[in-house]
């Protein structure tokens, strides 16, 4: 259950990660104010839905526990073998989850503490059609084919549109592939979509960006009049492999991290490379947008950072949150329902088995 922690968590305020940066960093109160301890196995996935907090574990179990502090986390569903990789919830209760096996399932989210599973895609329909036409089987291995519309390695993240109408998912298989969510028909799989497995998706006003442990970032849009995705643009910055991927509130950044320990920040409009956050002892693991230009990163160095953008191309620092005894393998943030209180809780799951929950408040 939530147990009170202020005593074992520690935050610190560290300096610009810009040489160039003159201004002082705007002032971050934050600390640590429960965790949710007893997990058997660690927590690999966090998503928020309304007034609850949806966990899946390395041993493919799905939690939800209440935002309201205390209550109990409460297993609601078990499936697949291996953990759970993703998490995504949708606006029409539903959460769409990804897994080791190479699956993602559909379930809905009803009130009474549970969740029923809608579909595994791909779907029997779409397997169906798919092994009887030609041409619709894919070498997967020297001696194993698949239709295109299978995953054959880990699914690794999911997107959905702004308007919810397409899924986006993405595997160690190296495929991103595209499915609608009215029928979750696949409509497009992109084959050797990078050199090496595929570990983030982020989505933006029509343009798909896929993050690669070939330490490459590479931006998907449909040209004009095309239903298909093609590769519109290569962001190569990183020396290491790219483990997550995150948008900013408006949509104009869009933030990598990679196993260089850096978070790089694109301007997601043309993919210029705005700026390079330097502080993380560790390779960074996932990423968490607060703000416009406040951005959280959780690394394998045990910290989660926070980071706030000072002009056009400096990003200061603001804390670092200390606490955690193993890798921070997820986050997730979820904001005050006033609007102007510029009031956040982070949720960061690590290694350690444990969710803690963060209460940041900047000051403008």
């Amino acid at each position: 259950m939530w147990q009170s922690d202020d005593q074992t968590c520690t935050s610190s305020i560290d300096g610009p990660s810009s040489p160039h940066l003159s201004l002082p960093s705007p002032p971050l109160r934050h600390h640590c104010v429960a965790t949710l301890k007893g997990h058997s196995s660690y927590t690999s996935a966090l998503a928020l839905a309304g007034d609850h907090l949806f966990t899946g574990s390395s041993s493919g179990q799905i939690h939800r526990a209440s935002l309201t502090l205390p209550h109990e986390a409460t297993m609601i569903a078990s499936a697949g073998e291996g953990a759970v990789k993703a998490i995504v919830a949708s606006s029409d209760d539903k959460l769409i989850t990804a897994h080791q096996d190479h699956k993602i399932r559909v379930w809905k989210v009803h009130h009474q503490q549970k969740l029923t599973q809608l579909a595994t895609l791909p779907t029997l329909s779409d397997r169906a059609v798919n092994l009887l036409l030609p041409g619709s089987h894919v070498r997967v291995r020297r001696h194993k084919t698949s239709t295109w519309v299978h995953h054959v390695d880990a699914v690794s993240a999911l997107a959905l549109s702004k308007d919810e109408s397409l899924l986006y998912s993405v595997s160690w298989d190296r495929t991103l592939k595209v499915w609608r969510t009215g029928d979750f028909k696949c409509l497009q799989s992109v084959p050797n979509a990078h050199d090496d497995a595929i570990n983030a998706v982020a989505v933006n006003d029509g343009a798909v960006y896929t993050g690669s442990s070939d330490g490459r970032i590479k931006v998907w849009r449909r040209k004009q009049g095309e239903k298909s995705y093609s590769l519109d643009a290569t962001l190569a910055k990183h020396k290491a492999g790219v483990n997550a991927l995150a948008m900013s509130g408006d949509g104009a950044v869009l933030y990598s991290g990679a196993s260089d320990a850096l978070v790089c920040a694109w301007r997601s409009e043309n993919g210029g490379e705005m700026a390079v956050l330097r502080g993380h002892a560790k390779a960074v693991l996932c990423l968490a947008a607060v703000a416009d230009h406040v951005i959280c990163s959780g690394s394998a160095d045990q910290t989660v950072r926070v980071w706030r953008g000072v002009g056009k191309a400096s990003y200061a620092c603001l804390a670092i949150l200390e606490g955690h005894r193993g890798p921070i393998k997820c986050i997730t943030v979820h904001a005050s329902s006033d609007a102007t209180s510029n009031t956040w809780l982070l949720y960061s799951a690590a290694l350690d088995c444990d969710i803690k929950v963060w209460k940041l408040c900047l000051a403008i």
